[in-house]
């Protein structure tokens, strides 16, 4: 079981949701990078359980300690570990489960391919609970990649069928992605927000849950980022943003929409702005051929419900071959889409980061 990524940065999550704690290595961080502990605490809050109503009640602070890579607050070129304690488990919640694999959960696919040695409790190393160490790594790329300029922000575009409004394809203010950072439901349309939370509390309390999309837009990349074909950039988000639990699809820049519009109306016209090559549209997302054109990279990526519902549902008993009913106990968020938002975040960050040094690791 391997859960690793990255060319020049290898991230690595080790843990289960119910395991003593979870964890994060990363080698091949630049060294002299300061890292502020307190910024990150804040971007790991933004993900942590049990903030409100619409989301799980298991709460977890979510401190991370810090084993070494910092020297003084400041990256001394070994590789930084990380973990954090699981400290509100309940184990027995996940005991049938054993026997009777959620529907559209990895419970099944796990047990055919580990043959009944995975870690059953709260998904185990399947669990959304591995993206706070993923945020850990993130949190660090995002701190590192907004001292050259390139900041990344995301919001819920939509949830169930209640949309927020789309990011501006040629950029947002700075302090418009700061300011969704900060709000308590990450939209920036504080009325479409109330909807969302209106429609995640109706599926909760029908014991249900609902889905949904993150918009995310990265500002400031510079032209030139990524490879063509297997190694594009297009490619590298995708399989990173895929190990998040829960996505089902990815698009960049108008997307599925790209298919029903002519070259006359997707094309970005080329234009010159203070001596700089822009496009004066972004259908593109800010990537040509698996490289950064110097427009804003943007893409959404569409999250599942979440598969662990209170509603009674049909699965099979694996000990005996035969068709089963589960009710499933335990807590569990009725939509994931709010806590995707910082994680999405993170992804983009390390990423974009490890491309960087691909493109020149001497003069990051």
């Amino acid at each position: 079981m391997a859960s690793y990524f990255g060319k020049h940065i290898h991230v690595s999550v080790f843990g289960q949701s119910h395991a003593p704690a979870i964890g994060v290595t990363v080698d091949g961080l630049p060294a002299g990078e300061a890292v502020d502990l307190e910024e990150l605490q804040r971007f790991l809050q933004r993900r942590a359980p049990g903030r409100d109503a619409a989301s799980t009640p298991r709460k977890e602070g979510d401190v991370p300690q810090i084993l070494c890579g910092l020297v003084d607050g400041v990256t001394c070129g070994a590789p930084l570990a990380a973990v954090i304690e699981n400290t509100n488990t309940r184990s027995k919640d996940y005991d049938e489960l054993r026997d009777k694999p959620r529907p559209a959960h990895a419970d099944f696919t796990a047990q055919v391919k580990y043959g009944g040695c995975q870690d059953v409790r709260g998904g185990g190393h399947f669990s959304g609970r591995l993206t706070a160490p993923l945020c850990i790594a993130g949190g660090v790329a995002l701190q590192i990649l907004s001292r050259r300029g390139i900041h990344i922000g995301a919001h819920i575009r939509s949830i169930a069928n209640v949309e927020d409004r789309p990011f501006q394809p040629l950029g947002e203010p700075l302090e418009v992605l700061a300011g969704v950072k900060r709000a308590p439901f990450p939209v920036l349309e504080e009325r479409a927000g109330e909807r969302m939370r209106a429609a995640i509390l109706q599926a909760r309390e029908a014991g249900d849950s609902v889905g949904g999309v993150v918009e995310c837009i990265a500002q400031g990349a510079p032209a030139g980022l990524g490879n063509p074909m297997f190694q594009g950039l297009e490619s590298q988000f995708s399989a990173a943003l895929f190990a998040i639990p829960a996505v089902k699809g990815v698009e960049f820049g108008s997307g599925f929409e790209a298919a029903r519009m002519r070259g006359s109306e997707h094309n970005d016209p080329f234009v010159i702005e203070d001596g700089a090559i822009r496009t004066r549209t972004n259908h593109a997302g800010g990537i040509l051929g698996g490289i950064s054109s110097g427009m804003p990279i943007l893409f959404r990526t569409a999250f599942k419900p979440t598969p662990s519902i209170a509603r009674k549902q049909r699965t099979v008993r694996l000990s005996t071959g035969t068709e089963a009913d589960l009710q499933i106990t335990g807590r569990h968020d009725p939509c994931i889409v709010p806590r995707a938002v910082p994680v999405v975040e993170a992804v983009t960050a390390l990423v974009l980061l490890d491309a960087l040094l691909d493109r020149n690791a001497d003069q990051i």
